[in-house]
């Protein structure tokens, strides 16, 4: 079986998430700009005199998929990689995939991630 790790990381953190990458020696991921909102709450500006809250701030998707045997490794790198100790560090989803295929090659399974 393989896992599927989706991680919302603060923009600023992408860079240490994209060295995972090379230290792990992953495939491949993607990654995505996205909008979310959570206890880190946002923040409260006033635009031409009104009060105009802005509860969703910029994160960043990441996703990718690996065997079962490199799926805690991974998510420990990116748990270390995008901890602040502040709200706002984000979340990580881990969800099971039941196949894969490689599109050039027909190769399913295991072999189409490697």
């Amino acid at each position: 079986m393989m896992k599927k790790i989706e991680a919302f990381i603060r923009p600023e953190k992408l860079e240490d998430i994209k060295s995972i990458m090379e230290e792990l020696k992953l495939n491949g991921l993607s990654v995505t700009q996205v909008m979310g909102c959570g206890n880190q709450k946002g923040w409260t500006e006033f635009v031409r005199g009104a009060e105009v809250d802005y509860n969703f701030l910029t994160k960043i998707k990441v996703e990718l998929v690996v065997t079962d045997d490199r799926a805690e490794s991974v998510i420990e790198a990116i748990t270390k990689k995008a901890y602040t100790g502040e709200y706002g560090d984000g979340k990580i989803f881990i969800s099971e995939i039941q196949d894969a295929v490689r599109i050039r090659t027909g190769e399913r399974g295991e072999d189409a991630i490697k």
